[in-house]
């Protein structure tokens, strides 16, 4: 068996067992694929997949224990040409964030900035999506690291290191009568159209949960996909928005006014993930510390092979 086999089983179950998806994904055929996949059940003597007609509908029970050890081999593979790179390239290499656009809007400029002139032979990248996406880009080995809050399902092969957690703030228009309410409450806000982010951003789940534990029905008349986008349509008088209080700057969003409504709405937590056992260079290091400072080396080296299952 070789490498190249190893993440051909690793890419198909990451398409969702679709051999053309991993195919496509990988720049090869879909017959060459099946091809390798068939010469290392060979070898091992057993099914890697669950199959019916030529179709793949899953993985077998010793199939799960080899794709879980091909994972774990890649990764330390990828680990060893990264100490490869440490040693012999000491200040160059890459580093692909994959993150939230409001990390990457309200939270990174400025730790970017000084990351940059730290590391200015460092190739830096961002990637961006929805709190899913973002650990699927991580996952499949797209990206190094990713910046994110709660996800809906679980990512078990990647590691989450608590950051900082993220307060709400209720974004009106001057003038709103939200704002001149004396006690913020959510009965108050119930009486106004709503605007938050959309279901696949934790955002959305901590909102609606506290109108739920307290049995109020609020009116939630739009769903975006970023903090800019709400503070658009606010800004047009569509409605007001339950937002991070970080994406609301004061300076720039001069027809708006927050109040604070951390009282009211449970925070998110940020987490920078990792996958697991991933080896830590030095510039990856430094960059999670400029995000996290109180974050200790011993803490994040502690925390990167710790599986949440978030």
């Amino acid at each position: 068996m070789n490498l190249k086999q190893l993440g051909y089983i690793c890419e198909v179950c990451r398409h969702g067992n679709h051999i053309s998806a991993a195919a496509e994904a990988l720049h090869t055929s879909q017959p060459g694929i099946s091809k390798q996949i068939q010469m290392i059940e060979a070898e091992l003597g057993f099914e890697i997949f669950l199959r019916r007609r030529n179709r793949i509908l899953g993985l077998t029970e010793p199939g799960q224990e080899a794709v879980a050890i091909a994972q774990r081999v890649l990764t330390e593979v990828g680990n060893l040409r990264n100490l490869a790179q440490d040693f012999n390239a000491i200040g160059g290499g890459h580093l692909t964030i994959a993150t939230t656009h409001t990390m990457a809007r309200y939270v990174l400029p400025r730790i970017i900035d000084k990351f940059m002139k730290k590391y200015p032979a460092i190739h830096l990248g961002l990637r961006q999506g929805n709190p899913e996406q973002v650990c699927e880009l991580l996952d499949a080995g797209e990206a190094d690291m990713a910046i994110v809050s709660d996800t809906v399902r679980p990512f078990p092969t990647l590691s989450a290191i608590p950051c900082f957690p993220l307060s709400r703030s209720v974004v009106a228009k001057v003038g709103h009568p939200i704002l001149k309410v004396r006690n913020l409450t959510l009965e108050e806000i119930a009486k106004h159209p709503i605007i938050t982010y959309d279901p696949a951003y934790s955002g959305r789940w901590k909102v609606m949960a506290a109108f739920k534990k307290a049995r109020i029905e609020p009116n939630v008349v739009f769903g975006a996909v970023d903090a800019d986008v709400s503070k658009t349509y606010v800004e047009l008088g569509i409605g007001i928005a339950i937002l991070t209080t970080i994406t609301f700057d004061k300076y720039h969003d001069r027809g708006l006014r927050a109040r604070d409504a951390s009282h009211l709405f449970e925070p998110s937590t940020t987490y920078v993930r990792l996958r697991a056992n991933t080896y830590l260079r030095k510039f990856l290091l430094d960059f999670i510390r400029m995000l996290a400072p109180h974050l200790s080396e011993e803490e994040i080296r502690a925390s990167r092979n710790q599986d949440t299952g978030r």
